[in-house]
């Protein structure tokens, strides 16, 4: 008797499993043309996409970083001018490569270029624009841009944004060639700003973690004057 409810119960569920096979299989037949249209569509969005990439992009990245050379060399011999503007020649300038080949590697590289030429010829505010432009991540390069952004804050005055950049440039580096570097521009803009508890903090965060670097050696003096003006 209870063989028989186990093989009852059995074949209700085998029956129940074909019915959804069934229904499933009658659906796709329903709807085979337009999975087949579905298919088809997401192969084409690939294809395109990698000859995309292929025909267009690596070209370009190419032609991108083969210009960008020349303004290389102009930028090592500070002819910021040059670098940012063309040489009139066959050099387009920084600021046009980045135009030119904004979806490129080389382009967004250019854009810190140009960004490090417009500061070191006083021009803060469009330094700032393309440095803010430049979408990098790395440990260096990039941190060191973030740092160029403090930069120009601390020379438009803004002091806020100044630490704000330079703090965040010390936490993302975190060593002790840059680091302390960043903290201690930090903490020069908080003395400007006349927040010398906060200017002592930084110089004390060089003592604590970054003691044995260059910056580190001659720390404590700093903090002296940063307590006298402080009153303390």
């Amino acid at each position: 008797m209870a063989k028989n409810e186990n093989k009852a119960q059995q074949q209700d569920e085998v029956d129940k499993m074909n019915n959804v096979l069934s229904v499933t299989e009658q659906w796709i037949e329903d709807n085979q043309k337009w999975i087949i249209t579905a298919i088809v569509v997401i192969i084409a969005v690939v294809a395109g996409y990698l000859a995309l990439r292929h025909f267009y992009l690596e070209p370009r990245g190419e032609q991108a970083r083969a210009e960008m050379y020349k303004g290389e060399i102009y930028l090592e011999r500070d002819s910021f001018n040059l670098a940012l503007n063309g040489d009139g020649g066959d050099y387009l300038g920084f600021k046009a490569i980045a135009d030119k080949y904004s979806n490129t590697t080389a382009g967004n590289l250019a854009k810190a270029y140009a960004g490090i030429c417009c500061y070191n010829l006083g021009n803060n505010e469009e330094a700032l624009e393309y440095f803010k432009k430049y979408d990098g991540d790395d440990d260096i390069f990039a941190t060191n841009i973030t740092g160029m952004i403090g930069n120009c804050y601390a020379n438009m005055g803004e002091y806020d944004l100044a630490i704000k950049n330079f703090v965040k440039a010390a936490d993302k580096a975190d060593n002790e060639l840059t680091s302390p570097i960043f903290l201690k521009k930090a903490a020069v803009v908080a003395e400007k700003k006349g927040d010398y508890a906060k200017a002592i903090k930084f110089y004390e965060e060089i003592k604590d973690d970054y003691s044995n670097s260059y910056v580190g050696r001659d720390i404590d003096k700093y903090i002296e004057r940063a307590k006298l003006l402080s009153g303390k």
